[in-house]
């Protein structure tokens, strides 16, 4: 017990100092996490923890995208759900395309590794950005098209890397032909969807029987990791089952009033919302401080500086292919995103966990798998700390804040 619980507080007591230094000197969050994980790493201190796939799947990634599917309300997604589902479904696929042809005809890599890499990386990280957005006072239409477009980018590139991965190791095998891709497809997005709202009616089920606001949030938690796990267990996407969990509980069950009565209490909701901003806050920390601790040990230079090069400046392009040509088409309508929100988009395009835990997830006998890992932790640092360390920039520039 001692070997997990003493690790942990150690990682907590880093945050906390990390925090405080970081609103001193105006700095990211998340990027003082990164660079306190790989000062950690380099001194003769050793916490003992790894980041693994079980650790961001079973642990990080359930509240993560939970508290932020719970502050996303029906009424301001409805406005802008055709932009945003364009960004998420069209935009991941288009930015996945690009990717693989590049380092398929670019760099030579087969056709496997470089689909599933270029799936994996168009997971953008919706913590990263909106915890800078929260740092730098940005509310409003651009937080949510950040915010919402990356929650269901995530859905979209879990739901293809799946799909992906079992082409890959069914190739060789068996002849895969469309209708098992429609099939998993269905159980994939199908089951995930409705595991997590069968989850959420069931806690609202419970809620409804208690006054307690201990008993309510504590629900909620059980709901977040309960619909993740549940779904997993059956092969189905887990992300696209807290998001539904956190977006059905978000408009549902944590809302003033509603058809569906008062699924809890006013204190319940307040105490909840701030619950969950907490644990985001600690699984925000750990799994930043963790890519740090493990990216020091990285062997970048198996892939070399030229590939990594060649791998930020590609994944960039492919985000600037998913954002400015998908905006120009609502240029002349009522959903119309404007020049400077473009460019928020695609420089706060980060990656984080869920890249992270997707490359770590892959099979041991993917050809270049480490390949495919050292260049998903590449794109993970640059993109936290460069483009982290530039984005309040960018946003004073842009006069979208004038920051802190």
């Amino acid at each position: 017990m001692n070997d997990f619980l003493t690790p942990m507080i150690d990682l907590m007591i880093v945050a906390i100092a990390v925090a405080l230094i970081a609103h001193r000197l105006r700095l990211p969050y998340t990027v003082g996490l990164v660079v306190a994980g790989i000062g950690l790493a380099l001194s003769p201190i050793h916490l003992g923890l790894v980041l693994t796939q079980n650790v961001i799947f079973e642990i990080i990634l359930p509240p993560l995208l939970f508290e932020a599917a719970i502050n996303i309300q029906w009424k301001d997604l409805r406005q802008d759900a055709l932009p945003i589902l364009t960004l998420a479904i069209a935009g991941t696929m288009i930015a996945s395309a690009f990717v693989t042809l590049a380092f398929h005809y670019a760099l030579g890599w087969p056709l496997k590794p470089a689909l599933m890499f270029g799936v994996l990386i168009a997971a953008t990280d919706p913590v990263a950005v909106i915890a800078m957005f929260k740092d730098n006072g940005v509310h409003g239409r651009l937080r949510l098209l950040v915010e919402s477009e990356s929650l269901l980018n995530d859905g979209v590139a879990a739901v293809l890397f799946a799909l992906v991965l079992a082409w890959a190791q069914a190739s060789g095998q068996a002849h895969v032909n469309s209708g098992q891709i429609a099939g998993l497809l269905a159980v994939t997005v199908g089951g995930g969807i409705v595991a997590g709202a069968v989850c959420t009616g069931l806690a609202m089920m419970l809620v409804r029987r208690t006054a307690d606001h201990l008993v309510e949030s504590t629900v909620t938690t059980i709901l977040a990791y309960g619909s993740f796990l549940l779904a997993e267990r059956f092969n189905c996407s887990g992300v696209l089952a807290t998001v539904t969990a956190g977006l059905l509980m978000g408009n549902l069950g944590l809302a003033p009033a509603s058809k569906f009565g008062n699924s809890i209490t006013d204190k319940g909701r307040e105490f909840t919302l701030a619950l969950w901003d907490f644990l985001a806050f600690i699984a925000n920390s750990f799994v930043f401080l963790l890519i740090g601790i493990t990216v020091a040990g990285i062997p970048f230079q198996e892939l070399g500086s030229r590939a990594l090069s060649f791998d930020v400046i590609v994944v960039l392009i492919s985000r600037a292919l998913t954002v400015y040509p998908l905006a120009a088409l609502f240029c002349r309508s009522p959903w119309r995103i404007s020049v400077r929100f473009q460019h928020v988009l695609w420089w706060g395009g980060l990656r984080g966990a869920l890249g992270l835990a997707l490359a770590l997830s892959l099979p041991q006998e993917l050809q270049l798998r480490n390949q495919v890992l050292i260049a998903t932790f590449g794109v993970v640092v640059f993109s936290v700390v460069v483009q982290g360390l530039t984005m309040p920039l960018l946003l004073r520039g842009l006069g979208i804040t004038t920051g802190r």
